[in-house]
């Protein structure tokens, strides 16, 4: 029986548009009334509780507050919010980001996915994602492709956190043991997948997020059709 896959999401089957992403986020410090470089370094600061806690308005007014109330010398612990106005305008301003760059996922990519589910394969995917881009997935191409999507924000928990992909393995009803994991690398994802049980693939397509990563390295996910097949044959 042909074996589960599961896939990590950006780096993996899209860009992850990280240049863009800074760029987005000090368009954004405009519309709040704060520094650009301090929203940005704000952000990736703190992208644990993004992935995990803040929906896409609590992540805006929580680091923007921060950002005013240590520039109006404020005690740190204290905010002095940005309106509500604002918090709306850059919600959506990043909202529109994430329709973006999932709306730029390549046709290559779709193709391989299409011969996975022909060959038989059941398809999750485990993303370390904030909110905006779980809003934004059911809109996209690649959702439709899926049979189960566990995103960090929805479930709490974050690569490489071994929990995350056993629920994906469970809502695909499979054992974790049976599932290939394929990914970037980022945040020791592939480390994760190892200890959860999976057989842990490397792509390298769009980038080589965990060069040190001993296992198995693919190219690109093109390669994985005919590899999982040559496995198929050889088990």
């Amino acid at each position: 029986m042909p074996r589960p896959v599961v896939l990590d999401l950006f780096n993996t089957l899209l860009h992850g548009a990280d240049d863009e992403r800074d760029r987005v986020v000090g368009e954004m410090a405009v519309m709040l009334g704060v520094p650009p470089a301090a929203l940005v370094a704000a952000y990736n600061d703190t992208w644990r509780d993004r992935l995990v806690r803040w929906s896409v308005e609590e992540t805006v007014r929580i680091l923007a507050g921060r950002i005013l109330a240590r520039s109006s010398g404020a005690d740190p612990d204290e905010r002095a919010d940005p309106s509500e106005q604002q918090v709306a305008r850059a919600a959506e301003h990043r909202r529109a980001l994430a329709h973006r760059v999932l709306g730029a996922v390549p046709a290559t990519t779709l193709d391989v996915l299409d011969l996975l589910r022909a060959g038989g394969h059941r398809l999750a995917l485990i993303s370390n994602a904030t909110a905006d881009t779980a809003e934004a997935w059911p809109h996209n191409p690649l959702a439709q492709r899926f049979d189960v999507a566990v995103f960090s924000c929805e479930i709490g928990l974050a690569k490489p956190d071994p929990g995350i992909y056993r629920a994906a393995a469970k809502r695909l009803g499979a054992d974790p043991a049976e599932c290939i994991f394929v990914g970037d690398g980022a945040d020791r994802e592939l480390h994760g997948a190892a200890a959860a049980g999976m057989t842990a693939y490397r792509t390298i397509e769009f980038h080589d997020s965990d060069p040190s990563w001993s296992g198995p390295t693919l190219a690109s996910i093109g390669e994985l059709p005919a590899l999982l097949r040559q496995a198929s044959v050889g088990h």
